[in-house]
């Protein structure tokens, strides 16, 4: 299909167009966890399927989308801006602590946001892999905002003489990977551990890469 369809414009049922869109949006959104992030899985999901349960039509669903793979991208983005917004609501409350306790904070807030429905998991690191080079490189671009975080957030540490000063771009990459791995063989099973010790786990990682052997703080 080469675009969406329209939709209707005007008001019906006290609702504007804007209205009644973002709700038809929100349903199919929320149908598209249901059946992405559990069974039968994106690739195993039809139009028909993820229409019906949404409770809505198919011509419905392209009017809001053009192919299942536009859902599946709209998803991956949905989850990781509430993981996002999750740690800068942390950040912001924990900003004054010290290094290690605001470290702590951000990871508990990362944490208990991704691994509270395990569909968001998996739409995160399982579902999206390997669909096609769009989604490859939305993929990446939504990691690479959580490396440029670390990086500022560790740049910031610096300036107060809680870290290191260096460059902290190749370890923050190699760092979301381990979470990200770590994360998804905890959820899966393969990790025996609480939620809190695999955060303790990342957190050490961290401090450890913020403040390398021989680095003493500022002032001490």
């Amino acid at each position: 299909m080469a675009g969406r369809l329209r939709a209707p414009t005007g008001r019906y049922g006290g609702k504007s167009a804007a209205e009644r869109q973002a709700e038809r949006r929100r349903r199919f959104l929320e149908a598209a966890l249901r059946l992405f992030g559990d069974t039968p899985g994106y690739r195993a999901t039809t139009v028909a399927g993820l229409s019906e349960a949404a409770g809505l039509s198919t011509r419905q669903f392209y009017e809001e989308f053009r192919t299942l793979e536009d859902v599946l991208a709209a998803l991956h983005l949905h989850v990781n801006d509430g993981a996002e917004q999750a740690v800068l609501d942390a950040l912001a409350e924990a900003g004054h602590l010290p290094l290690a306790e605001r470290v702590t904070a951000l990871f508990h807030a990362y944490a208990a946001n991704v691994t509270a429905d395990p569909r968001r998991i998996r739409i995160t690191f399982v579902e999206i892999i390997g669909v096609s080079p769009r989604l490859e490189e939305q993929r990446l671009q939504r990691r690479s905002r959580w490396v440029d975080l670390i990086c500022a957030e560790a740049r910031a540490a610096a300036e107060r003489g809680e870290a290191a000063r260096r460059d902290y771009r190749i370890a923050a990459t190699a760092f979301i990977g381990s979470v990200n791995g770590l994360l998804h063989d905890w959820s899966a099973g393969w990790v025996e551990a609480t939620l809190d010790e695999v955060v303790d786990e990342l957190v050490r990682q961290l401090l450890a890469i913020l403040r390398p052997p021989g680095w003493t703080e500022a002032g001490s």
